[in-house]
């Protein structure tokens, strides 16, 4: 059986036993799918605007958040996968931070004399 026929039979069969209601199913559905396009949309903007390095951050940092607000939004179990999930997907966006901040100490910037020297060139600074 094809993943497209097997949707097609869950997608009414979770319908009918959603708690809040089949309309509302369909509801939850239609803005989760337009919450998500607007999120790709907007990820895809980042990486034209700036840079993918600062898209990966921004998705990076939105993970723990999801985690942190379904637990209290949602009322959602704090049980232990998420806590590792989040432990480790905190612990390597801190890692990247610091070890930024370390490749940045070891550059030291170039002094004002040389990003400013005149150049020889009688046409001008090419």
């Amino acid at each position: 059986m094809s993943l497209t026929v097997c949707l097609l039979q869950a997608i009414p069969r979770e319908a009918r036993n959603y708690e809040l209601g089949e309309v509302k199913y369909y509801v939850v559905m239609v803005w989760s799918a337009i919450i998500w396009q607007c999120f790709f949309l907007g990820a895809i903007g980042v990486i034209f605007c700036a840079s993918s390095l600062l898209s990966g951050i921004i998705i990076t940092v939105l993970l723990p958040a999801t985690e942190i607000l379904a637990v209290i939004f949602f009322q959602e179990k704090f049980q232990v996968e998420k806590g590792v999930a989040l432990g480790l997907s905190l612990w390597g966006f801190v890692s990247y931070f610091y070890g930024e901040m370390k490749e940045n100490k070891k550059k030291k910037p170039a002094a004002p004399e040389t990003l400013m020297a005149p150049s020889n060139n009688p046409v001008g600074n090419v």
